[in-house]
């Protein structure tokens, strides 16, 4: 019998590890990736660096995979008892925990490698985002508020931008990162409430649990602060009518989405959990119409 061809035996070698960082899944980039955008455009005012731009967008793809390498090896030995999960890498034994943590290894020298072509102020605050990401999938053994610990990580790369971007920090980036941790609670408490009836039979904690029966309430309540937020950030930059429509837009996604989980069913959160990445780029689309259709309101 006739041997693979070289290409397919390295991509049969190498989807176990393509799955570990989630790349078949770009759906964690792309939550990163928007929050990180608006910061960038408006520390710039509408015009990053070129240079920022990349580090942060390969910083982003970079952090998450690693991010999602942690927290394999922190759940190796719950995912088996979870549907959703049961058939990750490290659970079916394609991949051992030491080659996950030196692949980890190898993503977090990466991204600090990139991170030192900025300047010390974001390379200082890298050093708490890498903190925060490893503490994250922990957490869950021991505060049902795991999804807050995700937020302040995922919020890391807005003071990151700025600092990179202005070598400062605008107190007012501090707004915007409380409106995505917010966000990001809500979200993710979709994710959570995919899996809620099996974390309950083996003691994983989450805000899913914790909410139970006012789910609903809490989270469309957080996404209205965020809402709120994101208007006062609006203001705060004096971004104008094209920003305020977008948030228009994103509050009916987010209607639309406390729509998807009205029965509770584990497919419709996850598809609510996943449209969320919608709410960002429409959120970006804003910041950056505002700032495109400057030079024809000035004219």
């Amino acid at each position: 019998m006739p041997s693979l061809p070289f290409y397919q035996k390295f991509r049969h070698s190498a989807q176990p590890y393509w799955e570990l960082m989630r790349f078949h899944r770009p759906i964690g980039i792309l939550l990163l990736l928007w929050p990180t955008y608006w910061s960038l455009w408006l520390a710039a005012e509408g015009t990053p660096d070129i240079g920022i731009f990349i580090i942060f967008t390969l910083g982003v793809i970079l952090m998450r995979a690693a991010g999602c390498i942690i927290n394999d090896i922190a759940d190796r030995n719950i995912d088996g008892h979870v549907q959703r999960t049961q058939s990750r890498p490290l659970v079916t034994g394609e991949i051992t925990v030491k080659s996950a943590l030196i692949l980890f290894a190898t993503l977090i020298v990466c991204a600090f490698l990139l991170v030192l072509l900025t300047n010390k102020l974001t390379v200082y605050l890298s050093i708490a985002a890498v903190a925060l990401a490893c503490c994250y999938p922990f957490m869950k053994r021991y505060t049902h508020l795991p999804q807050v610990v995700l937020g302040a990580a995922f919020s890391m790369s807005i003071p990151m931008a700025f600092a990179a971007q202005t070598n400062e920090l605008n107190p007012a980036l501090w707004l915007l990162y409380t409106c995505n941790l917010l966000w990001t609670v809500s979200y993710d408490t979709f994710y959570g409430m995919t899996d809620r009836e099996f974390d309950k039979k083996i003691g994983v904690k989450s805000t899913a649990i914790l909410f139970a029966e006012n789910d609903r309430v809490i989270t469309a309540s957080l996404q209205v602060l965020t809402l709120i937020g994101l208007l006062m950030v609006g203001n705060r930059f004096e971004l104008g009518m094209l920003y305020q429509l977008s948030l228009l837009i994103a509050a009916i996604l987010m209607g639309y989405q406390q729509w998807l989980i009205r029965y509770r069913q584990p497919s419709a959160c996850f598809d609510a959990f996943i449209n969320n990445h919608w709410v960002g780029l429409i959120v970006f689309i804003g910041i950056l119409a505002h700032y495109l259709s400057l030079p024809y309101c000035c004219n």
